[in-house]
């Protein structure tokens, strides 16, 4: 990000905040979003997914000597393989939640699965992330959304805390000092077939609390939120389907509509549902469980080629995202290649409306400027 800002801003150095350490996202700021055009903002959670606060920036030199800023609590051990390891809340003296190998660019989760006994699984050790949105943080999202509405002319996004059920990003625990229930990934997704009940106890749980903070922010935000972010959990892998249709339909479906029917009933906020891979068979569901916008629309994975998305289901949800292919047209493609890719997507899924240009996914380290350059000049040459 930092060679996009000097590229299109000119020679003066920035430094980009990492505004989600798990990821290791970058901030796209007010300036740079005028310099390429963006006309959309997300208000940032004061938290990060490590369990402490954005806040008090410092600099620092990651891995492959990009400068940036991380928050003041984002301090790493590095053990004797030279990986980076985060600790719960930032503090070397709590348990290790996030690895990022030698050379590479994300953390991943630490599982601390406890061992499992049966007959003492409590749904209620799965939900004790789940509780009621604080003061503080409201009044953060207050902020962040007073601002973005009233200093520019950007549309305001807004993430629902707990409603992303099943988020597999989330099921570790990684800002927990001690998670309990079911923490493994693989125990997880195994436990959507083998324990039903126990799932749709958590979600029943996390349903309930995720309604009444709904209803809070809705109450402090009003009508300075355009689009509010639902859920991230992934339901495709690249060929198929994470879940059969079946599942979604017992365990996520009845969650989703409720959540979707709370917000469109006090608010005029769009609800936005982020699944990636081959979800081209769940997608009926999703407009019927209420959602209005797909991201990231990834046109790679089996049966999401895009006229047939948009022809099919374009008068329904509207598409955010399929622009450009980053696993591979962006990533390792020429310019003149991700320019054409893109013009064609504008032209297939901005005929008649209901397309929010975005990328299939986050821009990967390594990509070269000029895709990235070219990427935003094709869409401004399709803008006229």
């Amino acid at each position: 990000m930092d060679r996009v800002r000097r590229a299109v801003i000119g020679d003066q150095k920035y430094r980009v905040k990492v505004r989600d350490p798990y990821q290791m996202l970058g901030e796209v700021d007010d300036e740079l979003r005028g310099a390429l055009g963006v006309d959309v903002a997300g208000a940032m959670p004061r938290m990060t997914r490590f369990g402490f606060e954005n806040s008090g920036w410092k600099p620092m030199e990651l891995m492959d000597g990009t400068e940036v800023l991380v928050p003041g609590k984002f301090d790493v051990t590095v053990d004797e393989n030279g990986d980076w390891l985060m600790h719960v809340e930032g503090d070397p003296t709590l348990p290790v939640s996030g690895r990022m190998p030698k050379g590479g660019y994300y953390f991943d989760a630490v599982i601390r699965q406890e061992p499992i006994e049966e007959e003492k699984l409590d749904p209620a050790e799965n939900c004790e992330e789940f509780g009621e949105v604080s003061e503080r943080d409201l009044a953060w999202m207050e902020g962040e959304v007073g601002r973005i509405h009233r200093e520019t002319d950007f549309g305001v996004v807004v993430a629902i805390p707990g409603t992303s059920f099943g988020d597999i990003a989330q099921v570790p625990g990684v800002w927990m000092r001690r998670p309990r229930g079911i923490r493994d990934v693989e125990e997880w997704y195994i436990s959507t077939v083998t324990r039903k009940d126990y799932i749709r106890k958590v979600f029943a749980r996390q349903c309930e609390v995720g309604l009444g903070n709904i209803s809070k922010m809705i109450r402090r935000l009003g009508d300075r939120v355009d689009v509010a972010t639902v859920t991230g959990t992934d339901f495709g892998t690249q060929r198929g389907l994470f879940v059969s249709e079946g599942t979604y339909r017992e365990l996520y479906k009845p969650f989703h509509k409720a959540v979707n029917e709370l917000i469109h009933r006090e608010s005029g906020w769009k609800t936005f549902i982020h699944s990636c891979g081959s979800v081209y068979r769940l997608i009926p569901e999703f407009i019927e469980a209420g959602f209005d916008i797909l991201n990231p629309v990834q046109c790679s994975a089996a049966e999401m080629e895009p006229r047939r998305l948009k022809r099919e289901f374009g008068k329904e949800m509207v598409f955010w995202g399929g622009g450009v292919d980053t696993q591979r047209t962006l990533a390792f493609g020429t310019a003149e290649e991700v320019y054409r890719e893109v013009r064609e997507r504008i032209d297939i899924f901005a005929e008649g409306g209901g397309f929010v240009f975005d990328a299939v996914h986050n821009v990967q380290a390594g990509t070269p400027v000029e895709n990235v350059m070219a990427m935003f000049k094709a869409v401004r040459d399709s803008a006229g």
